[in-house]
């Protein structure tokens, strides 16, 4: 048989196949289902794949194929790849597929366990403001407002010399520091209403010749003759306070037990200054300093910030208490805190201190910017993890086995304002910054004065404290404060 003619009748009836479906549809109806996917074997099968080998292709010739596709083309059936397809097959023809025939059982029928994926992080976050909740309820539940009186509510704007005291010493108040505290104006004054408290040089005459300065009937507050005694000694060396200041108290009329405190001030810029607001126990209930304590609101140093151990951009707080001086727990609670990006002596701050039955703590400018916080959650004797016994072998005994956690804190306590120079007690390290004295030396205080044209041009700025006001409070249950 003609292979040419067996393959143009091949041809022409796959063309009849193409213009009716298997049904007999006319051909008017075929095209309303050429989009429609069929299933047939191997649509993506290379066109004309089952030629024989070596043989003859089965198929109309190349002439005869070409006007079979334009034919095609005329009726819109011929194939995407522009080949027809061998006989006996439909080929792919497209595959855009009309809107809403893709199925999409996802919206039919949902996986019941997809809900899920919503209702667990609902419930985390309930859950997550539940406990935000409790806790911040219990938080509140445990701060304690207490109520306050007013006791004092200083503006400087007079001298009260029914609160205020100026206390007379030249004895170096424990510390060896080199000033002697005086009531006069030079060194205590109102300035437009604005304390200041101002160190000054002492009178030459009273260094540089012997001399003998007796303040016991001159004011002197001092307890024991060497705080109200001095002298100048040209043979060994020895002395009058080269420095006079100002150290005032409210033991007079205004003191507490528990309660506020807040001091707004100007601290001093100069080398070797040391200002402090503080406060000492009334009564020294459980003994001498330091078994009765004493609370450190704020020291600071006049040297610029350059100073090793700290100047004026750093203040420090702390409570001191122990069995003798020489078992202070001082250490335990010391902590510092600098200025950003400035000094305490550019210009005002607020020291303050709150204090109960519970706690203890010092803040600056406001209560949230603490810098030390000492809870009485156990007794001091235990806080200050004091040794057994003394450097001499003597048995310690704690001075406030009688008492409560806040001991010895549980007693009226009162202020204290003032600008020491100097002193031998270590505020001021040997050997750092060019400090012109050793602590061990007998001729301290006169090493110091000869250096002062080292030291007192660096007080001519901001050489003094300045404090604009002083408020305290007294915490209610106490005193006479209902609560």
């Amino acid at each position: 048989m003609n292979p040419e003619r067996s393959g143009m009748a091949s041809e022409l009836s796959e063309k009849q196949s193409f213009e009716y479906n298997a049904n007999g549809a006319p051909p008017a109806q075929v095209s309303n289902d050429l989009d429609r996917i069929t299933s047939v074997p191997n649509p993506f099968a290379t066109p004309n794949a089952n030629t024989p080998i070596g043989g003859t292709p089965q198929g109309p010739s190349r002439n005869q194929s070409r006007e079979l596709q334009r034919s095609d083309v005329a009726s819109g059936r011929a194939s995407s790849t522009g080949v027809n397809p061998p006989a006996g097959q439909k080929y792919f023809r497209s595959r855009r597929v009309k809107k809403g025939e893709v199925e999409r059982p996802w919206l039919e029928r949902k996986d019941p366990k997809e809900k899920w994926v919503t209702i667990i992080p609902i419930i985390g976050l309930v859950l997550g403001l539940i406990v935000s909740g409790i806790l911040i309820w219990d938080g509140l539940r445990s701060v304690v407002n207490h109520k306050y009186c007013p006791v004092l509510d200083e503006d400087f704007s007079s001298w009260n010399d029914k609160v205020w005291s100026k206390e007379v010493e030249v004895g170096g108040y424990g510390n060896g520091q080199f000033e002697m505290t005086t009531t006069d104006d030079e060194n205590v004054y109102i300035d437009d209403g604005v304390l200041v408290i101002k160190p000054t040089l002492q009178d030459e005459s009273l260094i540089e010749n012997n001399q003998v300065l007796d303040l016991r009937s001159k004011g002197c507050t001092g307890t024991k003759w060497s705080d109200c005694v001095a002298s100048t000694n040209t043979t060994n060396g020895t002395i009058i306070n080269p420095v006079k200041s100002g150290r005032i108290n409210t033991k007079l009329g205004a003191s507490i037990k528990f309660g506020r405190v807040e001091v707004t001030a100007k601290l001093p810029a100069g080398d070797w200054l040391w200002p402090a607001i503080w406060m000492l126990p009334k009564d020294n209930k459980y003994g001498d300093w330091p078994k009765s304590g004493e609370i450190d609101i704020m020291e600071s140093r006049g040297n610029n910030y350059t100073y090793s151990q700290g100047g004026n951009n750093i203040v420090s707080s702390t409570l001191h208490f122990g069995p003798n001086s020489a078992n202070d727990g001082w250490w335990r609670n010391n902590v510092k805190r600098q200025a950003l990006h400035t000094t305490y002596a550019a210009g005002y701050h607020t020291f303050g201190v709150e204090w109960s039955e519970k706690y203890i703590f010092t803040y600056i400018d406001t209560r949230l910017l603490q810098v030390m916080y000492t809870h009485f959650n156990k007794p001091f004797w235990q806080y200050g993890q004091f040794p057994l016994s003394d450097s001499n072998g003597t048995r310690l005994q704690n001075p406030w086995q009688n008492g409560d956690n806040a001991s010895p804190f549980d007693q009226d306590f009162y202020l204290i304002l003032n600008v020491a120079v100097g002193g031998t007690n270590g505020w001021f390290k040997d050997g750092q910054s060019a400090k012109p004295w050793l602590d061990g030396s007998p001729t301290a205080k006169r090493d110091f004065w000869q250096a002062r044209d080292q030291w007192h041009p660096t007080w001519e700025k901001q050489g003094f404290m300045q404090v604009k006001s002083v408020k305290m409070w007294q915490q209610g249950g106490y005193n006479g404060c209902s609560k």
